[in-house]
């Protein structure tokens, strides 16, 4: 069903937006959008115009050929935690049929894309103290951000000109419909003995989803059903421990952070840890991430057998049982994990 608007046109809540911002010039349009009790698209269309345009619903075309943007920031966030990487979008893998394509992003910046969930898409053009600000924006059917490219100083403007000019939505004034999604209905109890079988003989950590699939089961309840001996509860604030080893000691680690639409991945090494009040941060030159501890209900470790031996994470879960992040030592395929990831993890 669609939901219905707190305010009866769009006049009106660009006004209460506007009022919003004359007591707080600072507040980010997203968190604006929540105390104006309004999804973020919905404040977003406000500003249909010459600086804010519609695109096609072309998502797979539109994104490859973000590869001709040169370096961009690509964002990638959910309620809990937001994920900046600057780089290239270097290789774009396009697979199955529309409307459920899926991408595969692999370089500097590094994505799995489900565009299924894709539905409204916008260049955005913002005036701002450091300059104009260039971006497209993708949402999902509730009006919640999937992905945001930003350009950067050198980028190529002509680039995104032309991605404007070719899937620019004819009619601007096409109605934007927002539609929550339905509720999923989870098993409540499984076959346990088989359950244990399944997951004790994965060869891939990709087979996990296939796993969940199977048996109807949601993410989280799975792991609280496993058993200690695969998964077990740590401190809700351990991942401070786990950044602060892996930047002392320069150990290359994986973040993995996502919404219904996107996965973002961190490959590599993190440097500069910084706590904010309840925001722990990265803040490294090209990769930044923001976690909002306020936002970590329970923090699990969970081990998975692979061809390659076991491979460790921990994972954040919100109130609500949804994944705001995962963390593994850096492994490629067919190597074993690293001894000293292994190590750090069994000492939370």
């Amino acid at each position: 069903m669609e939901t219905t608007l707190h305010y009866p046109t769009k006049p009106a809540l660009r006004e209460a937006w506007d009022a919003l911002k004359a007591k707080q010039p600072t507040t980010r349009i997203r968190d604006a959008a929540s105390i104006l009790g309004v999804s973020e698209l919905e404040l977003l269309a406000t500003t249909l115009g010459p600086g804010t345009i519609r695109l096609e619903e072309d998502w797979s075309s539109i994104l490859l050929a973000c590869r001709e943007l040169g370096k961009v920031m690509a964002l990638t966030r959910n309620e809990g935690c937001v994920l900046e990487h600057k780089g290239n979008f270097q290789k774009i893998s396009i697979h199955g049929t529309a409307p459920n394509q899926i991408a595969t992003v692999i370089g500097p910046i590094e994505q799995r894309v489900f565009f299924g969930k894709w539905k409204f898409g916008f260049a955005v053009v913002n005036e701002t103290p450091r300059g104009t600000m260039r971006s497209l924006q993708f949402f999902d059917q509730a009006g919640e951000a999937i992905l945001k490219i930003y350009l950067q100083e050198k980028s190529n403007v002509d680039a995104y000109d032309k991605i404007v000019s070719t899937y620019s939505m004819e009619n601007q004034s096409t109605p934007i419909p927002i539609e929550a999604f339905e509720n999923v209905t989870y098993a409540s109890s499984i076959d346990k003995d088989a359950f244990t079988s399944d997951w004790e003989n994965m060869k891939d950590t990709h087979d996990f989803f296939g796993m969940l699939r199977k048996y109807n089961v949601h993410r989280l309840d799975a792991i609280k059903w496993i058993g200690e001996k695969w998964a077990y509860k740590v401190d809700r604030l351990a991942i401070r421990k786990v950044l602060d080893v892996a930047s002392s000691e320069k150990m290359p680690i994986m973040i993995f952070v996502g919404n219904k639409g996107n996965i973002q991945i961190h490959q590599g090494k993190v440097r500069t840890i910084r706590q904010m009040g309840s925001w722990l941060n990265v803040m490294d030159p090209d990769f930044n991430m923001h976690l909002n501890e306020d936002q970590i209900d329970t923090a699990w470790v969970v081990h998975k057998n692979t061809d390659d031996g076991l491979v460790s994470s921990v994972e954040l879960f919100d109130k609500d049982g949804e994944m705001i992040a995962q963390f593994f030592g850096l492994r490629k395929p067919g190597l074993v994990q690293n001894d000293r990831w292994k190590s750090l993890i069994d000492s939370l």
